[in-house]
């Protein structure tokens, strides 16, 4: 059995992911952004390995959350799940980042950096990451005029190529980025058209399958299929001096030991 951490367990996706692999046997470590929220799922919580509270929006409470699970041990996988959709506005961290930014890619860039390396990686993006803007000259909304959806959907390209850049720099883990689809989540909406057991059961697979088909990496999946993401996600120049930027902005290289 597996040892997993997901963020953002405590609805949605994130929580039924949570659920399937408790019920599978596996030791999950549980992610609240407050102890309130925490409250909510303590049945879940009580047959967990673990849970972890912090907000993601702060790199403080980030790094507090990485410290709190390598308290817990290594991990055989991290999943990460947690995001926000549409913000109202830019909003603005204790750092001073736009917090879609913030919860979205800084967030899980800071954990990959400071969580004790596991085996499989997996981050969640969007189909609406083909909408992502390639240009990363104003990532962090400083300059241009707030626009959600554009956010969201670049925080998703970002995400994506994350995935894909570690893929390449760490050939000894499996890295991938998965689109659950546009499910009935909070986050979705109750309309939404996507199947929701489709969309967490992705994620399941690929951080505690010995398929074959699962012990991959750098792949785009949607429902258990591999697709092709934007064209930038697998660009290495992409890839670098996208990872370049974060480190800038976060002041921690994920990769001390290249140029990125």
């Amino acid at each position: 059995m597996s040892r997993i951490f997901i963020t953002g367990s405590t609805d949605g996706l994130g929580l039924a992911a949570a659920r399937t692999l408790i019920s599978q046997g596996h030791d999950v470590v549980l992610h609240a952004r407050s102890r309130e929220r925490a409250a909510a799922i303590a049945d879940t919580s009580a047959t967990a390995l673990g849970l972890v509270i912090g907000d993601l929006a702060s790199a403080a409470e980030t790094r507090s959350i990485a410290e709190q699970v390598n308290a817990i041990g290594r991990m055989d996988a991290v999943i990460h799940n947690a995001g926000i959709y549409l913000e109202r506005s830019r909003g603005e961290t204790p750092e001073g980042h736009a917090k879609t930014l913030a919860v979205n890619v800084l967030a899980p860039y800071l954990l990959t950096a400071w969580i004790t390396r596991p085996d499989r990686l997996i981050y969640l993006t969007s189909g609406m990451h083909r909408s992502g803007a390639s240009t990363l000259d104003d990532i962090d909304w400083k300059r241009r005029p707030w626009n959600a959806s554009q956010a969201y959907s670049e925080s998703k390209l970002y995400i994506a190529t994350l995935a894909a850049a570690l893929a390449r720099h760490w050939p000894d883990i499996f890295s991938n980025a998965v689109d659950p689809g546009w499910v009935p989540t909070k986050m979705g909406g109750a309309g939404a058209p996507d199947d929701l057991e489709m969309g967490h059961l992705m994620q399941t697979w690929l951080a505690t399958s010995d398929d074959v088909a699962a012990k991959v990496s750098g792949g785009y999946w949607y429902h258990r299929q591999r697709r092709e993401a934007a064209a930038e996600v697998n660009d290495a120049g992409f890839q670098d001096a996208l990872v370049g930027r974060l480190g800038e902005l976060t002041g921690v290289r994920l990769f001390p030991d290249s140029k990125t």
